[in-house]
């Protein structure tokens, strides 16, 4: 079989990527990555033989293209030996989804007003309007599951849940902001996992800059 391909924007700031990259390699799957830096002529020039949807990431199975990042882990889990997977127990399968569809498409405020920037040096940001409920409302998610979880994940073993979060691991890591104890101690499991820490090494080391990547405040 040959090895697929993932293409990705930058490390430093495409969160979609994070999620996609992270499941291959939380399962071991042996893959090539192809980066394109995103708002680059670069980009615009190459992601078209890439990606029907123009937009990354993408991957390249053979003859198959898979875009959005909750579909190309859903196609690798169906595909793939994999070991990250949905919850076993149904009560628990009902409730990760749920939360991975929840963020796929809510918490509008934290997503604009805190972009992932993994090279930023880590500071306290003002909570900037919206945002509070966005956090209240995450901290009360992964709270209600980390009572009942043995961990290191919301549902035990770590899942697809806890793949779909893992770019809000450095967001709070960035801008430093408040969650409780328990979600705080989560936050740290995830950024503690090998390839996020591999991730972040590379974002650090790359020179791009997205203007609207950077955070509002310093614009």
């Amino acid at each position: 079989m040959a090895t697929p391909t993932l293409v990705i924007g930058n490390k430093n700031y495409s969160s979609w990527s994070l999620r996609a990259w992270l499941y291959l390699k939380l399962n071991d799957i042996s893959f090539d990555e192809v980066r394109l830096p995103l708002s680059t002529s670069n980009f615009q020039n190459e992601i078209g033989q890439y990606s029907p949807s123009r937009l990354v990431p993408v991957l390249i199975d053979g003859e198959n293209k898979v875009w959005d990042s909750l579909a190309i882990i859903e196609y690798v889990r169906r595909h793939y030996p994999t070991s990250v997977a949905w919850p076993a127990a149904r009560s628990d399968e009902a409730a990760a989804l749920s939360a991975a569809m929840e963020m796929h498409s809510g918490f509008g405020a934290l997503r604009s007003h805190y972009p992932m920037n993994c090279r930023l040096e880590p500071f306290a940001a003002p909570l900037l309007q919206g945002v509070e409920t966005d956090i209240a409302r995450l901290d009360q998610l992964w709270s209600e599951r980390l009572e009942t979880s043995a961990g290191p994940g919301l549902f035990g073993e770590w899942s697809i849940a806890d793949v779909v979060f893992a770019p809000v691991a450095f967001r709070i890591q960035t801008y430093r902001l408040p969650f409780s104890p328990p979600s705080q101690a989560y936050v740290e499991r995830l950024l503690q996992l090998p390839p996020m820490v591999e991730w972040l090494a590379a974002a650090r080391a790359e020179t791009e800059i997205l203007p609207a990547g950077e955070w509002a405040g310093f614009r």
